[in-house]
Formats: C-alpha cells, structure tokens, sequence
C-alpha cells in the first residue's frame, strides 16, 4: 500500500503561529452536514407520529421511538465500517464524498411518501454517515498531528466541534418554517441541500486538507479484512437474525421489541472484535486501546441522556410544555417561521387517553378521530383560545437550545479553564469528563423537579425546565464530545485511528438503541419522574468510575502525549 491516499505529492504547509486552513475547510464542512442530520433528527420524531391525515405516519410514541432508537444506533454504528474501509482501501477524502454523497440522497428520499422510500433514504442515510462521520474527524486529527499543530489539537476539535452546533443550531429553525408552511417533505429536502452545500465546500478545497489524507501501511499483526468480514461483520449479522427472532423461542422479546434484541445481539461481535484489539496489541499500543475501552464503556451513560434529545426530551416539549407566548414575542417569532398552529376545531386527530397514550385497533394501527389538536387536553380549559386556534413554538425549535448554548458557553468553559491553569489547578482530561458526565446527571435532576411541580396530565409544565435541562445540559457535553474526538486521536494506535473513531461511534450507538428502548416503555411510566431519575441514577455511577480509573487514564495521555 502507499503512504498516502492521494495521487498528487502532498507538501506539509510551513508552521505557522495560527490553525491550519484545513480546519475552517472541514469546520463548514461538518457545519452543514450537521444541519442535515440534526434538522432530520429534529422532526423525525414528530413526523412519525403525526397523524397520516397531516402527511405523517401516525405512530404510536413507542413504535416510533423504537424507530428513532434503531435509526440513530445504525448511524452511530456503521462508522465501524466506514472507518475500516477508509483505513484500508478508500482514503479519508474520498470516503467523506462518498459519504456525503449518499447522504444527501437519503435525505432527499425522505421527501417522498411511502414506507418503502422512507425505509431506503433512512439506509442509505445509515450507510453514509458510516463514511462520513468517523473519516472526517481523522482528516482533522491527521493534520493537527504534526508537531508545531500537537499543542493546538484540543482547540482545534473545540473549534470543529463549534461547526456542528451552529449547524444543528440553525436548522430547526428551517424545518419548522418548512414543515409548517409547506410539510414534511420540503424539511426533509433541506436536509439534502444542507449536505449539498458541505460536499461542494469540502471538494472545491480538497487540496488544502491533502495533508491529512495519510493512510500508514498495513502491519503483518493486524488483522485481514477478509477475517474482520468472517469474525466480525458475519457473526454480527447472524446474531442480529438470532436476536429478531428471539421472541420465538421464549416467548416475548429479552429487550421490549424485536429490533432492540436484534441491535443488541448485533453489538456483541462487534465489541469482541474491540476487546480483540486490544489483547492482540503490542505492548506499546496495548496501553492507549485499554485506556479509550475503558473511556468508551463510561461514556455510553453519558450519550444515553444525551439522545433523550430524540425521544423523551421531545414528547416532554410536544406533550407536556406550555409552548404558548406572549403577543410581542409573537410577532419575533412569526417571521422566523418558529410557529405551529392548533386549533380546537375538530379534525383528524390520533386519539389519545388521559395519560396520553395512543389508542390503537386490534393490529397496532393507531386510530383517528374528529376532535381538537393533542395540545389542548392538558391545557386548562380557561386557556383556551376564544378564537379556536393558538400559535405555539414549533416543538423542534427546542432542539436549538443545546447547539445555542454551546455556541455561548464554550468559550466561557475553555476560557474557566484557562484560568485554572494558569494557576496550576486545571484537572485533567479524564477529570473534565468526569466532570462533563455528572452535569449531564444534573440536567436529568431538573426533570425530575419538572415532572414533581405539575401533574403533566392535567396541566402545562413551564418551558423553563427544558431550555434549563438544554442549559446544564450543554456545559457536560463541552466537558465530553469533543475531549472524546480529541482522547481517539492521541491515543489510537495511527494505522486504527478511524476504526478507533468508529469505535466511539459505536458508544454513541449504543447509547442511542439504549434511549430508545427507553422511549418505548415511557408510556409505561406513568409517573414520569422514575424516567428521569434512571437516568440520574445512572450517571451518578458513571461519574464515580469514571473518576476512579481517571488516574490510570491520565497516566497513559501523558505518556503518548506528554501532557495531561
């Protein structure tokens, strides 16, 4: 194999005291692709239970959070291959065209109507991100591996990191404008256009990012791809049959529904092939890959809060938050089409009981009636609208506040930390993660205070509780998201560092099948505190491991890196 995954000679850049130019390249790269996904993931949701009389699919919340879960986990999972297939054959640029490229064709594909097209835009959107996601993280990574760049790599994937939230910061704002003054479809297509606009940007200045397209050579010890296809992806598939039909053999599915048993069974070759890595390395790799196991097995609780986002997040905003606002704010929000309209006239509905459950016929369909919008039966009745109708925030603008208050407040964490370091008190890497997770904790505690002041069935909870959750929310995901991209580069042995990255992926994965299987039982919790103190519970415990094993972490990023 050569050196390098391009034709043409690549020729390093003189040092210089600023970031390389390839950041800003892969910066707005990454920022539209990010629109997409995060617009797409704002409404699909909503989409798949809205009723088929408004063009949606008119689910049921747990068929479609089973769906959103089984979605967001095959994303995060197919970085797997992706990364594989970048390491050994594709090169890095090229599987980010690709990527992209199928990316914007399964977002396009959700414009149209039917299950069928829904059902292979959605794979080829799965099959994308696969090449997309973990390659262009490691194009970044290559670069800032260079030794005048090595002190800079934490800002630079802070400043990547800050694309991808002013992408998923502006894109709910577009899909409520479309969704709610042309439908469903259009949303879906500005997804496509977002990937569009990112593929143009990252091929036009391809040159400028060259230097991070660096495959290394093969190594006698690792392992075929034709041994990662019989040991891996094969028993993968095998065991994802095996666990779709489990309920056939004992009589009821081991995790809530056939497709949770199947991703999970799935998972299971997939994490020996890791644990595989790390026991078959040598000693000087050996070190690194047990380190980020370690760190990726802590980190799963922290991405299972995050992707409440998707689910239990998004039935609080729609089902039970006061979206209401006043006549100036109003007046803001109308023309940034932030606005969806309700009305208490009759008209197709999904029927609903008291606790807000779908009713459903004897085959799983949900049923629809005459009646007023699913708004109005938790809303006192002295607050209804004399005229009938009432403009509400679109539920998806809620999906903003994370990405917003990233953009606000990462400069005030890194600059926080600064400052402790200049007076020798900045914890290390594996403490802010530590860190991170137990704040994510305290966003699910503030739920839990939601659900405890209002009986939800009766009556609004305030929307300052969730813009609250967003907020504490987002410092913990300063504290991890990033470091996590920046700890896979530093410590992956170089020939693995994208499969290593799909490998974090994996955790995100995971996490994402874990939150929606959750979402399926939030039904089941009628008192909706319990939902919401797992989650806290799970983080407290988290945070204690993870801060009892960050010595031995920190150990090991200062001896590949040389500092903490």
């Amino acid at each position: 194999m050569t050196e390098t995954a391009v034709e043409q000679p690549v020729i390093a850049p003189k040092p210089n005291s600023g970031h390389h130019k390839g950041l800003y390249v892969l910066f707005f790269t990454e920022m539209w692709e990010r629109f997409g996904y995060y617009l797409m993931i704002g409404i699909f949701f909503l989409y798949l239970i809205d009723p088929t009389a408004n063009g949606g699919k008119g689910f049921t919340n747990g068929h479609a959070s089973d769906l959103v879960g089984t979605y967001i986990a095959l994303v995060y999972l197919s970085p797997f291959i992706g990364g594989l297939m970048a390491d050994r054959y594709l090169g890095y640029r090229k599987a980010v065209i690709l990527g992209g490229s199928l990316l914007a064709a399964g977002y396009f594909g959700l414009a149209f109507p039917g299950e069928m097209a829904m059902y292979i835009s959605l794979t080829l959107i799965i099959i994308g991100n696969g090449f997309f996601k973990p390659n262009i993280g490691t194009i970044l990574g290559n670069i800032y591996n260079r030794e005048d760049l090595k002190p800079k790599k934490d800002i630079a994937y802070n400043i990547f990191y800050m694309g991808v939230n002013i992408g998923a910061f502006i894109c709910n704002f577009v899909a409520a404008y479309l969704r709610n003054s042309l439908g469903w479809g259009y949303a879906f297509a500005a997804a496509g256009v977002g990937m569009l606009i990112g593929l143009f940007i990252f091929i036009t200045k391809s040159k400028v990012i060259a230097e991070g397209d660096i495959r290394k050579p093969v190594q006698k010890d690792d392992m075929p791809m034709s041994k990662i296809l019989g040991l891996v992806l094969l028993p993968a598939f095998l065991a994802a049959v095996l666990g779709y039909f489990m309920q056939n053999f004992i009589g009821h599915p081991l995790f809530g529904t056939p497709s949770i048993d199947a991703f999970m069974f799935a998972c299971v070759p997939i994490i020996i092939f890791y644990i595989r890595l790390y026991t078959t390395a040598n000693k000087e790799d050996k070190r690194g890959l047990g380190a980020l196991l370690a760190f990726f097995t802590v980190a799963i609780v922290f991405w299972v809060i995050y992707n409440q986002n998707s689910t239990g997040l998004t039935i609080w905003a729609d089902q039970y938050t006061d979206r209401s606002m006043s006549e100036s704010v109003e007046k803001v929000a109308k023309p940034m089409g932030m606005l969806q309209t309700v009305t208490t006239d009759p008209h197709p509905v999904t029927q609903i009981d008291a606790q807000f459950r779908a009713v459903t016929d004897g085959k799983g369909n949900t049923i629809t009636v005459q009646g007023p919008d699913p708004y109005f039966q938790n809303l006192p009745k002295d607050k209804w609208p004399a005229s009938g109708q009432m403009k509400l925030i679109s539920t998806e603008i809620f999906q903003s506040a994370n990405p917003g208050f990233i953009v606000i407040f990462t400069l005030l964490v890194l600059g926080f930390f600064a400052w402790l370091a200049k007076r020798g008190k900045e914890p290390t890497t594996p403490v802010k993660v530590a860190m991170g997770i137990f704040i994510a904790g305290l966003s699910s505690l503030l739920m839990i205070f939601a659900a405890s002041m209002t009986n939800v069935y009766v009556d609004k909870s305030s929307m300052a509780f969730l813009v609250g959750t967003y907020a504490i929310f987002t410092v913990g995901e300063i504290l991890v998201s990033p470091i996590g991209l920046s700890m896979v580069s530093k410590l992956s042995p170089p020939r693995l560092t994208a499969l290593m990255m799909g490998g974090w992926y994996l955790v995100n994965s995971i996490a994402g099948k874990v939150a929606g299987m959750m979402g399926t039982f939030w039904d089941s919790f009628t008192d909706k505190k319990i939902y919401f103190m797992i989650l806290t519970v799970a983080a407290a415990i988290a945070f204690v491991v993870m801060m009892m094993i960050s010595k031995w972490i920190a150990g090991v990023v200062k001896e590949k890196t040389g500092a903490y």
